[in-house]
């Protein structure tokens, strides 16, 4: 654990030994670490967001109508795409590599003083690390509030030591069963294990068995509980959005109604002040003003033909891959996908294998990846060609990509670490791959 450089190159080797240590589901690591230094997470009010799905759409979201407000806003969310620092923003900055090699050294310093004769599996993890980072940055930024989003679960996260202003839980759906449970009561459980006593709760479209779960430990909590169903009782009731998609509205809905919570807790003395400008205008202007990669993102590519960038990746995501599809009216174009886990690759496959016209078949950089043959065995017999392909040989610098010519569309879907490699060749670099194991 000793003698890290301070070269970044040096700072990555070091945060890559962490990961490969694998993730440690407890928080007493991420107390302990975080009381040592100074408790940074209580300086600002925040915001933390749980959910299967849509939780970073949601925390852009709320990020941009608090901006909206002059407010300076913190964002932590992961994975990223291409660059470690993407996980920890201030007003949509990321981390430079200087302060975050300065801040991983100085993180270091303190862990090995106080985990001292410890064995390494019990020192904190990456993620871990990267939580602690997220908290001195926005307390050291001065940031006026920040956006936290889970990255598991919930009730075990590393960011779950923090007393939010709102918990939002923006969907529940079956994916990290073998972490959180094989039936949706169980993972609504381990989701709702952020919210906090006497904390309101804002909830996205929840199925019936997930809501009931969600309810009674709200309930038990004393915790003010409310549903996006109950404000927007049908389609035409949901606001519109900049992201695109029928399930952006949705989350914009959660976001809305998240603006709305906060303002009148806040004009009752119960919330910051900070909130009370938080109007349905600067919402709706906010939210068609939202950005959030790699979420059915249209690219120009060189040859005139066009790039869908998406990152659907289990049951609930392909059901939102189909809507877009369907919204799109595409016909038949090429899909290229990856995905890690073959839980998540079955249902997300059955949606490709009805919708496109070919199939390319790409191996994301990730220990769980799934390799060529486990994808076709997923994707069974589909009627149409598939082949293997390489995120090098299809996109390259200057957005270019052979797989499709002028006027085609290539949809991109499946793991957001596939997203990422792709981003980064299009731009003439390759993604730092620094991911989470799970």
């Amino acid at each position: 654990m000793k003698n890290i450089p301070p070269e970044f190159k040096g700072i990555e080797d070091f945060l890559y030994a962490l990961r490969n240590a694998g993730s440690k589901y407890s928080l007493e690591r991420i107390s302990s670490l975080c009381a040592a230094l100074g408790n940074p997470q209580v300086a600002y009010p925040k915001i933390h967001v749980a959910g299967t799905n849509g939780k970073g759409s949601v925390c852009a979201m709320l990020e941009r109508i608090l901006r909206g407000i002059g407010a300076k806003v913190g964002m932590f969310t992961s994975p990223h795409l291409t660059y470690l620092g993407e996980r920890i923003q201030i007003d949509r900055i990321p981390m430079c590599k200087r302060d975050l090699a300065a801040c991983v050294c100085e993180l270091k310093n303190v862990v090995e003083r106080i985990f001292e004769g410890r064995a390494l599996e019990d020192y904190p993890s990456f993620f871990e690390y990267m939580t602690a980072m997220a908290f001195m940055e926005f307390a050291r930024k001065r940031a006026d509030c920040a956006v936290v989003e889970v990255g598991l679960g919930g009730r075990l996260d590393s960011t779950n030591i923090i007393v939010p202003e709102l918990s939002v839980i923006t969907s529940i759906g079956f994916d990290h069963v073998n972490m959180l449970g094989s039936t949706l009561s169980q993972i609504a459980g381990e989701k709702a294990g952020i919210i906090k006593e006497g904390v309101p709760v804002v909830c996205g479209f929840l199925p019936g068995e997930a809501a009931e779960t969600v309810s009674e430990i709200a309930r038990a909590k004393n915790s003010p509980i409310y549903m996006a169903s109950e404000f927007f009782s049908s389609d035409s009731d949901l606001p519109e959005t900049s992201l695109y998609g029928y399930y952006q509205r949705r989350n914009a809905a959660t976001a809305v109604l998240c603006a709305r919570v906060l303002r009148e807790r806040s004009l009752a003395g119960k919330a910051s002040r900070l909130f009370c400008g938080l109007s349905d205008n600067l919402v709706r202007s906010a939210l068609l003003d939202v950005s959030w990669p790699a979420r059915w993102q249209k690219i120009p590519l060189s040859n005139g033909a066009t790039l869908i960038l998406d990152a659907s990746h289990n049951e609930e995501g392909a059901r939102s891959l189909e809507s877009n599809l369907l919204l799109s009216g595409l016909n038949r174009p090429v899909v290229a996908v990856g995905v890690l886990g073959e839980e998540r690759a079955v249902p997300l496959l059955k949606v490709v294998a009805k919708y496109a016209g070919k199939i390319i078949l790409l191996v994301p950089k990730q220990p769980r990846a799934l390799g060529f043959d486990a994808l076709r065995k997923c994707l069974g017999k589909c009627g149409v060609e598939v082949i293997n392909g390489e995120v090098s040989e299809i996109f390259g610098s200057g957005n270019s990509c052979t797989a499709v010519g002028r006027g085609e569309t290539i949809v991109s879907t499946g793991s957001i670490y596939l997203a990422g490699e792709i981003m980064a060749a299009l731009s003439g670099g390759t993604a730092d791959n620094m991911q989470d194991i799970p």
